[in-house]
């Protein structure tokens, strides 16, 4: 046993420990999505898996450089002509170049197949988004149970009470719902809907919250419109004031692509000219 073939072996296990985890983060929802829902793979949650890719991915970086340190002589065999002459820019080394120069620069200029990568990763976290639920704001789970209600505007006593009745052992409002669901072994998202009541003791919101819900981007105008109780017709008219077109199938995103400015700008804009319905 050699440190040669024991370099060599932790560098290809580590790398297909590397590329699986790597696949997993692929496919994992955004990470308030993740949070929010509890989101796990084999047992472990988002975060963990996270964790596994940075080590393993250190730990390949090791081993290659060791690898690299005994292979030195073969590597710079690659790096000399037919007459044995040291050339940095050699046929192979010019071809591995423009390989990692053309995937950067395509990533950038989100050109096709490197968009297509990037779409589909896009794709994913929004289904994910959409099977898992989005919570009412960024790292809602961190926020203790009186402070969550609060920001939902629900009565806190209310809610602990709704909790204790479904069999959820809460121990204080300082709590906060990552940990309360984590002793009740269930996720923030199911004490939230808990916590709300009966769906239809809850009144329906009107007016756009001043800072946007996180998701808020791949809605359509007609979601938006009927989630806060606003006039289609009437947002898009006024839209159109502000030289943005749009349609009620529309999402945020797309409109916001099609006029050369963020979604959260995009939806300042509707904030400022929309108004609830009566």
């Amino acid at each position: 046993m050699t440190m040669r073939k024991i370099t060599s072996l932790t560098a290809t296990l580590s790398f297909v420990l590397m590329v699986a985890t790597s696949i997993i983060l692929y496919l994992v929802p955004q990470g308030r999505v993740a949070y929010w829902a509890d989101w796990r793979m084999g047992g472990l949650t988002k975060t963990q898996w996270g964790d596994i890719h940075i080590t393993v991915g250190l730990l390949f970086l090791l081993a290659l450089s060791l690898h690299i340190y005994y292979n030195w002589k073969p590597l710079m065999a690659y790096l000399k002509d037919r007459t044995r002459r040291m050339k940095v820019f050699t046929p192979a080394f010019n071809v591995a170049l423009a390989v990692c120069v053309l995937t950067v620069a395509g990533t950038l200029f989100a050109v096709p197949p490197f968009s297509w990568v990037l779409d589909f990763n896009a794709a994913l976290k929004d289904a994910g988004a959409e099977k898992y639920g989005e919570p009412p704001y960024g790292h809602a789970e961190l926020s203790s149970l009186n402070t969550f209600a609060k920001k939902m505007d629900i009565d806190a006593d209310a809610a602990r009470q709704r909790l204790e009745a479904a069999g959820f052992q809460v121990t204080g409002g300082d709590q906060s719902l990552q940990a309360i669901a984590a002793i009740n072994r269930t996720t923030p998202k199911a004490l939230y809907e808990v916590m709300q009541g009966e769906p239809e003791s809850m009144p329906r919101k009107t007016g756009l919250p001043d800072t946007a819900p996180p998701g808020t981007g791949r809605l359509t105008l007609a979601e938006i419109c009927d989630t806060y109780g606003l006039d289609s017709h009437t947002l898009i008219a006024a839209l159109e004031k502000k030289n943005i077109t749009a349609t009620a199938a529309d999402s945020l995103r797309d409109i916001a692509d099609r006029h050369g400015m963020g979604p959260m700008d995009l939806y300042g804009t509707i904030k400022s000219v929309a108004s609830p319905t009566q």
